[in-house]
């Protein structure tokens, strides 16, 4: 694809539809305003891909919480994620003490779930929790607590609604299966 080339998904039907999407999301808020409501919460969304559900979910919650965004950066080959994982941008909110749900678009591997729970705990909140909106068990190397699981997914490469692919296609507001080849994209047969 040439750069500034814009993706379309000609004749593919989304995975995961718009109003499916919304619909995941009001029930996750419902449940973790059940779970949090007396308590002192921070919403620490993963960027970049879990922007757009956190926004979201934000907006769902009942509960008060504050949000902030942490950045990490995981070294793999290709499309395959890596185990190396360094955080890029930290939280800015002191955490101890209070109650942290980590917002993450997809959970694939796990390895990058696993290092955020641990390095969130490592800020001495009252608990760590995990909540994402695609759990895909493919690749699942790690093991992962998720304790709020919107779609589950048992393989596949998925863009849209935050979730890229090159750091594209991330302003679909549906989530799309893509055929890989030989770990690159293939769209309607053509290699993309």
């Amino acid at each position: 694809m040439r750069p500034g080339a814009k993706f379309t998904i000609v004749g593919r039907r989304p995975l995961f539809s718009a109003e499916r999407i919304r619909s995941k999301v009001a029930a996750l808020a419902r449940r973790i305003d059940r779970a949090y409501r007396d308590s002192d919460l921070v919403l620490v969304g993963v960027m970049n891909g879990g922007f757009l559900f956190l926004a979201d979910l934000a907006r769902e919650l009942a509960v008060p919480a504050r949000i902030d965004f942490i950045r990490v950066r995981s070294y793999g080959v290709g499309s395959s994620p890596g185990n190396r994982i360094e955080v890029t941008k930290d939280v800015e909110t002191d955490v101890a003490g209070k109650d942290v749900l980590i917002v993450e678009d997809i959970v694939d591997t796990g390895n990058t779930a696993a290092f955020l729970r641990r390095h969130m705990e490592s800020k001495r909140p009252s608990s760590v929790r995990l909540c994402v909106l695609v759990d895909k068990r493919e690749r699942r190397q790690a093991a992962v607590d998720i304790d709020f699981k919107g779609f589950q997914l048992k393989k596949g490469y998925v863009v849209g609604y935050g979730m890229d692919y090159g750091e594209a296609h991330r302003q679909l507001p549906q989530i799309y299966a893509i055929p890989m080849h030989r770990g690159r994209m293939q769209a309607d047969g053509v290699e993309k």
